[in-house]
């Protein structure tokens, strides 16, 4: 008896100092946290001059863009442009586009059908930019036609994450370079390899394919077999046995804006010290593709604060109406969550569509501890079934829209170069709105009621994952 009880108390305080080790976890994640650097500037700045496009002839008059404008806005009464755009105009150097075409991709099979249709049409050369390049029945059929058209001439150039690779054999790489591809491995792991200062912690997370400087992709597809299924039930095709579907969202992309994104990829290859390359013609002559206005934004931790994330409160900040977020990884900070919560204050209809599974036990944890402040708020939070939510997009008011491979984590925020679009106007307004009800119509609602009845298990998580999510 007296061993049993003994036993019995060992445990007891076992448990207890687990218990305590844990609460002084949390307190000092608590303590970190006050100390962390506002990471935007401050947006309340009065309006700027007007705002000017550039079309494929260069750049418009502030007339001919007001025009532009007025119409890419059909026809509705609202001033997010007026409030937004002057406001974006200040914070980001790349220019509003006009003249585009922009096409919505949904999932792997459609997106890698129009991906590689372009690399088959390629004439001059191919820059392509990704995070995960796997070695798998997806990977190994880009690799193919990459080096099919290396072979008819057509310069391929890929910049590949060492991180995002580093489960990609090297003779996966060393037979693309064998084929004359020029390679360049982002922020090497191996501090021996590293052409600069090493920053293991600096990840390259755009997903960029430009083919012949006049077609791009971009969004938050990376090439592995895991996105070789759709996630609807229609037009599935086979994937990982006993994995779940992937749902993601790309667009493709012709017109003036193809030369800003070739310029960050440029860009890219010059500041990771990549070889020269071969010189081929990278940026033709632009030319009018569609009527879309998009602008590339690309975000880097180099920069005093991300681009894109300051673009996104400012977008928010002017929000009229609805604001509908689709995010894999969301991990807010202070001032995101800040800009949530005041748009539901202000009576706009806050929507969130989050994952319910996840690759991320630890960022999907963070995230929803943060689910009863934002539902208290008045933010409606939803929780898409079936698949695994990779999506990266933004609807607001029905007119500003984002697509891009950034998530509403610190990790991209803080240390990823990330790269999105934004797209402004009814049309594709529209186009994002039905993605985004189609994938509302396949998710449950997370109530307030519901939430606080969740087991204690879950909250622990929740603790113990929100520790780390300025790392994750």
């Amino acid at each position: 008896m007296e061993s049993m009880q003994s036993s019995l108390l060992r445990r007891h305080r076992w448990a207890l100092g687990l218990f305590a080790l844990f609460v002084l976890l949390v307190l000092l994640g608590l303590a970190l946290r006050s100390r962390l650097p506002t990471i935007v500037p401050d947006l309340a700045r009065p309006h700027g001059p007007a705002v000017q496009l550039e079309s494929a002839r260069g750049p418009l008059s502030a007339a001919q863009s007001k025009v532009v404008l007025k119409g890419v806005q059909g026809g509705q009464e609202t001033s997010i442009f007026d409030r937004h755009l002057a406001r974006e105009e200040a914070i980001v150097d790349s220019p509003l586009t006009t003249g585009n075409q922009v096409l919505l991709l949904q999932d792997g099979p459609a997106t890698y059908q129009a991906m590689l249709a372009a690399i088959l049409a390629a004439r001059d050369h191919i820059n392509m930019e990704t995070y995960i390049l796997d070695d798998d029945d997806v990977g190994r059929r880009f690799a193919e036609a990459l080096i099919a058209k290396q072979r008819q001439g057509v310069q391929v150039n890929l910049i590949r994450d060492s991180v995002g690779t580093v489960g990609t054999p090297e003779h996966f790489f060393q037979r693309l370079a064998d084929s004359g591809i020029r390679i360049l491995e982002f922020n090497p792991m191996n501090p021996l390899m590293a052409r600069k200062e090493w920053e293991l912690n600096q990840r390259d997370h755009r997903k960029l394919l430009i083919v012949d400087g006049r077609i791009a992709f971009l969004g938050g597809i990376n090439i592995s077999s895991v996105y070789s299924g759709g996630s609807s039930s229609q037009g599935m095709r086979p994937r990982p046995a006993g994995s779940p579907a992937w749902r993601d969202t790309d667009l493709q992309l012709q017109g003036p804006v193809v030369t800003e994104l070739q310029k960050m990829f440029l860009a890219t290859w010059v500041a990771q010290k990549g070889e020269p390359l071969t010189a081929k013609n990278y940026f033709p002559e632009p030319v009018r593709a569609g009527r879309q206005v998009v602008r590339a934004i690309g975000s880097s931790p180099d920069e005093p604060y991300s681009l894109i994330y300051a673009t996104l409160l400012s977008a928010l900040g002017s929000a009229e109406t609805s604001v509908h977020l689709t995010n894999a990884y969301f991990v807010p900070d202070p001032q995101l969550l800040a800009a949530l919560e005041a748009a539901a204050a202000r009576g706009v209809d806050v929507t969130l569509i989050l994952p319910s599974q996840t690759d991320s036990w630890l960022v999907f944890h963070a995230g929803r501890g943060y689910y009863e402040q934002l539902l208290r708020a008045g933010v409606k939070i939803h929780e898409r079934r079936d698949v695994i939510l990779h999506s990266k997009t933004a609807l607001i008011d029905g007119v500003w829209a984002t697509v891009g491979s950034t998530n509403l984590d610190w990790r991209s925020f803080l240390h990823n170069h990330e790269l999105n679009a934004v797209v402004l106007g009814v049309e594709f307004g529209h186009q994002v709105q039905s993605m985004f009800d189609r994938d509302l119509a396949a998710s449950n609602a997370i109530t307030l009621e519901r939430w606080q009845r969740r087991p204690i298990s879950l909250r622990l998580k929740e603790l113990l994952a929100r520790l780390w999510e300025y790392w994750l």
